[in-house]
This record gives C-alpha cells, sequence and structure tokens, in this order.
C-alpha cells in the first residue's frame, strides 16, 4: 500500500468537513482504509452510493501521485464488510441452487465491486461456474451461476 494513502483520504474527509479517524489493514482483495466518524451515514449514503464516491475519488487521488499504487478499498463503520458477508451468503446459497438443481441461477445486478467478490468466491468451486451478463437499461450486471461441464 501506498504510504501516503491513508494521508490522502484523511485530507479529503478533512476538506470535507468530517472529523474522523482512518485505519490500515490488507485484505486479499487489497488495501482497506477504514473510516471511523460520529457521522458515518453522509459518508455511506443511500445504497452506498457516498461510500462508492468517496472510494474513487480516493483512488484517482493516489492514481495521481503513483500511476503503479494498487487500488484501496474504503469502508465506513463496517458498511462494506456487512455488505460483503450479504453478498457471500447469496452467492453461496445460489451456488447450493445449482448443485442441488443443476438450474442456471442469477443474481440481482451488482456493480463492479460486488460481483468481483461474487466470482472471486466461487472461482475454486469445481461444481460451479460464474458469467457476468449485461442487463438492459442499467450501467450494472448480474451474474449467471450455472453447473460447471
Amino acid at each position: 500500500m501506498p504510504a501516503n494513502a491513508k494521508t490522502i483520504l484523511e485530507t479529503l474527509l478533512r476538506h470535507l468537513g468530517f472529523e474522523s479517524t482512518v485505519e490500515e489493514h490488507m485484505l486479499e482483495e487489497g488495501p482497506l482504509l477504514e473510516v471511523r466518524t460520529d457521522d458515518p451515514g453522509r459518508l455511506i449514503g443511500r445504497k452506498g452510493q457516498t461510500l462508492i464516491a468517496l472510494q474513487y475519488v480516493t483512488n484517482r487521488l493516489i492514481y495521481q501521485q503513483d500511476t503503479k499504487a494498487p487500488k484501496v478499498l474504503v469502508d465506513v463503520a463496517n458498511y462494506r464488510s456487512q455488505a460483503r458477508e450479504e453478498i457471500l451468503a447469496q452467492a453461496r446459497a445460489a451456488a447450493e441452487k445449482v448443485r442441488r438443481w443443476g438450474d442456471i441461477v442469477e443474481l440481482e445486478p451488482m456493480n463492479a465491486f460486488d460481483r468481483f467478490i461474487v466470482h472471486n468466491a466461487l472461482k475454486e468451486d469445481p461444481t460451479v461456474e460464474t458469467h457476468s451478463v449485461e442487463v438492459e437499461g442499467t450501467n450494472k450486471k448480474a451474474i449467471l451461476l450455472r453447473p460447471k461441464h
């Protein structure tokens, strides 16, 4: 993780008027910057949209300083952690349906980060394969799970 990622996010949050602390962690998906604040709802936003934007801006600022720096994940009040667990539970349940019934199962449309979590979670499963498919009228894609042949 670039030494400046934490500083960049802290500076951005301070300029936005948020009193917060940022902790750095390493996950298998990459570096995580965990934000602690007294007003997490404003940083998370509706369905996590503000958090997604905050992560995007943070990564753009990091990239401007170091084009080789890994992308960071930004989480506020464990929102992403809880959402990640829900997504993993959905993926495991869908994979179980595929194994049990041999049917194709379609998960709800997701953003790229959430699809990455599902694909990554099931990539080693010898019985199920995953494919992203475009959902008409949105910028999101759904994931199809089907039996591996």
